[in-house]
């Protein structure tokens, strides 16, 4: 009976292949909970990973925020055309500076900072301390008089940006770009004329920020402007008159900002005495920047095309590859129109002012040293090469494809 032996058959294996399903079940289930365990374990780390990430990150960032904050920078400004390509020419020349050409962004962000800070929809003294001001004096009264307090916000209030997020925004762009831009000097340093507005703001961001102020005679700085037909905001080069405005306006903000810091961190340099007396005035520049003496900072032309980059869109290239020289001292005498040197004084009392001789129509800045007489003497004696070295740097317009070639293979050699 076929059926009688498939029966027993069947009933006979039921008890084995129960035991062996029930060990593969235990297997799997063995199995599963050792992977859960795995999981729960491996995702019960991530979090402390990413913590630990996230403060290694943090760490990194507040000690680069740090360096920032310690490391020492140089800020050169003054109005155009007062000599402050020169400056940076000179402490370029130093081994443990380098300014090199102007950036043009930094004064640009500051002057957007600025407006923000003026405008009175997107940040105005609401943002600084309280949220709770008044619009005025007699808000205030009537507010106080009612009990009622009125709560202005101000755009960036209401976006969530601080005056410290924007301060250390600011100072990161600024450090960024010092830093990249000055191929990791020791001192960093910037040269960007109209940065010296701002010089209170930057001291409050970088602590141990140092500034120079250059510092020249307004009839040489608008003479140079208009016969160089130097395109600088609020200038016109055919009106005198409205030129000494806005240098008066300028050089009275850039005083009061250098004031404001205090002798400790802003000095006055004046650009008639940094060509006559260049070895007294460049010490005491030094010492004031804590650096130590260098002979190289007296023949910065030696360094041009070297350590000394030029920008061949800037005014002054083709000027600072000569040696420290009295070529444009006194160019201006003899230029200024008579019925405007006889308004001077109420034009540009600045000039007055920062010590200079509005009466005399030749004006005596002072003794050039021998240094500076001897390199007249070699700039004599080799007019062709400076010339053609001058030729070489002389200013091109931005979009003109030859301010990209190397500077050193064409450069004239004495």
């Amino acid at each position: 009976m076929p059926w009688y032996f498939m029966c027993r058959r069947i009933l006979f294996n039921i008890p084995h292949r129960t035991i062996r399903s029930r060990c593969f079940f235990i297997t799997i289930l063995l199995v599963t909970i050792i992977i859960v365990i795995l999981l729960a374990y491996r995702l019960s780390n991530i979090p402390q990973e990413c913590l630990l990430e996230h403060n290694s990150f943090r760490k990194q960032n507040d000690i680069n925020h740090n360096s920032s904050l310690e490391r020492p920078v140089i800020f050169i400004g003054g109005m155009p055309r007062s000599g402050t390509t020169l400056m940076r020419a000179i402490l370029d020349s130093h081994p443990l500076v380098r300014c090199g050409e102007e950036t043009r962004v930094i004064p640009r962000l500051l002057n957007m900072r600025a407006a923000w800070e003026k405008s009175t929809l997107e940040w105005n003294r609401c943002n600084y301390y309280p949220i709770v001001c008044f619009a005025s004096s007699d808000d205030m009264s009537n507010s106080i008089n009612r009990n009622i307090f009125t709560i202005y916000f101000t755009r960036l209030m209401a976006g969530g940006i601080s005056k410290a997020m924007i301060d250390s925004a600011v100072r990161a762009f600024v450090y960024e770009i010092l830093l990249h831009h000055n191929q990791y000097a020791d001192v960093l340093c910037d040269k960007d004329p109209f940065v010296l507005k701002y010089a209170a703001y930057i001291s409050s961001i970088f602590s141990n920020a140092k500034f120079l102020l250059l510092i020249r005679d307004a009839r040489a700085v608008i003479h140079s402007v208009m016969t160089r037909k130097v395109t600088i905001t609020g200038f016109n080069l055919l009106d005198y008159r409205q030129n000494f405005k806005v240098w008066n306006k300028g050089m009275e903000t850039m005083m009061d900002q250098c004031t404001q810091v205090g002798k400790d961190k802003c000095l006055p340099v004046y650009y008639e005495q940094l060509v006559l007396q260049p070895k007294n005035v460049i010490e005491n520049i030094l010492k004031f920047l804590n650096l130590t003496w260098v002979d190289s900072v007296l023949h910065h032309e030696e360094l041009i095309g070297k350590k000394i980059s030029l920008s061949k869109t800037e005014h002054s290239s083709d000027q600072v590859i000569k040696p420290i020289n009295l070529d444009a001292l006194t160019r201006w005498i003899g230029h200024i129109p008579s019925d405007v040197k006889s308004e001077i004084d109420t034009l540009a009392p600045m000039l007055k002012r920062l010590g200079y001789d509005t009466q005399s129509d030749v004006p005596t800045y002072g003794t050039p040293d021998q240094l500076v007489l001897d390199n007249m003497n070699k700039l004599k004696e080799n007019a062709e090469f400076w010339d053609s070295k001058a030729k070489f740097y002389a200013r091109r317009a931005p979009n003109d494809t030859r301010i990209f070639q190397n500077d050193t293979k064409h450069q004239p050699i004495l």
